[in-house]
């Protein structure tokens, strides 16, 4: 019998996310959230972009959509500039019954050790008291560091370091707020935005760390954060909007888990938005953008992951590939026992269905 679920948010990864829940069989959409106003009462199969009638509208209240009792929540709305909100988000949906996979807020991907467990017990208390769970992930963080190295690791007789990286070009992400308020494209190389204020990488990324430490078996002794940052030579347009001369039109940051006085685990991001920016940076494997997960040890490793999409270029399917992590989970977090879940206390997903969905067609 297919799951029913709910669907919050449409943007770039709620769109993806949406449209794989109507078209797969194993879910049945049973109602959809959104934000924008001028969203609201249009048919699901139109906000995802398929050209078809599901019966669904959407609405912008958030309780009368849980109102039908859905098994699951999909949650896609953006956290990023609206972190409490979220999480009071996720603990609604699991005190109303419903079991939650989404994207955002990231420190859920693994709070303990980030978040105070003042934070953390609501949560888990509404998972407890409505027998639900739930499951934060994505692409990065998420499988590139999580899943990965973990898989890669495990054919070692020794590990040394393991280091995850993203290598892109964001030229054609037309995520302003991520891209503007959230990484700082555009401003002047001075003026710092959320992400690199002190603290915020180690937190966001650090979720990530101490997930990989914790499976390895050991403990960090501390998480550190390094930036820099680089300027365009002269003025041009993105698909989020424009860069000015003396904007930042690339960054570069790595944060680093320390463990015996060695860095053992690192997250290194390369972000271009233009590919003759910076040469002396890490290059990506294909045009536009790569992942990348490296091993020193025995045998050590360099991994390059190259996602593609028929629907669009490779920032298109890493959106794509995050909103699948999601979806494909909700089976195993609907069976879960209740609380907060990781993959590192999932069942090995091996995406039951996906191939009989496209059998089917």
């Amino acid at each position: 019998m297919a799951i029913r679920v709910l669907h919050v948010a449409t943007g770039n990864v709620g769109r993806i996310a949406l449209s794989q829940l109507i078209e797969d069989p194993r879910f049945e959409l049973a109602g959809l959230v959104v934000s924008d106003p001028a969203k609201v009462g249009k048919d699901a199969g139109e906000l995802a972009g398929l050209g078809v009638a599901t019966g669904v509208a959407a609405t912008g209240d958030l309780d009368a959509a849980l109102a039908a009792r859905p098994e699951c929540t999909v949650y896609c709305a953006l956290a990023e500039t609206r972190m409490f909100e979220a999480l009071d988000d996720v603990r609604k949906i699991l005190a109303a019954g419903s079991n939650v996979v989404a994207s955002s807020p990231v420190p859920l991907v693994y709070p303990w050790g980030l978040l105070p467990d003042g934070m953390i017990e609501p949560i888990e208390e509404a998972c407890r008291a409505a027998g639900v769970s739930a499951f934060v992930s994505g692409i990065d963080p998420g499988w590139i560091n999580d899943l990965l190295p973990f898989a890669i690791a495990s054919t070692c007789q020794r590990v040394e370091q393991v280091r995850c990286s993203e290598i892109a070009d964001y030229a054609t992400y037309d995520g302003g707020p991520v891209m503007f308020d959230v990484m700082g494209f555009g401003r002047p190389v001075d003026d710092l935005p959320m992400l690199f204020k002190p603290g915020i990488l180690a937190a966001a990324w650090g979720v990530s760390l101490r997930m990989l430490a914790r499976g390895f078996g050991f403990e960090l002794d501390e998480i550190t954060e390094w930036f820099e940052r680089e300027p365009a030579p002269e003025a041009f347009d993105v698909a989020a909007g424009h860069i000015p001369a003396g904007g930042v039109a690339a960054v570069r940051f790595q944060v680093t888990g320390h463990a015996g006085g060695k860095e053992v685990l690192v997250v290194d991001h390369t972000t271009r938005l233009r590919d003759d920016l910076r040469p002396d940076w890490p290059r990506p494997a294909q045009d536009g953008g790569s992942y990348r997960v490296e091993i020193v040890g025995e045998p050590s490793y360099r991994v390059d992951v190259c996602p593609s999409s028929a629907k669009g270029d490779h920032n298109y399917a890493a959106i794509a590939a995050g909103a699948g992590r999601i979806v494909n989970a909700i089976p195993d977090v609907v069976a879960a026992p209740p609380g907060l879940r990781t993959p590192l206390d999932l069942p090995f997903n091996t995406a039951r269905g996906v191939f009989a969905a496209a059998l089917a067609r």
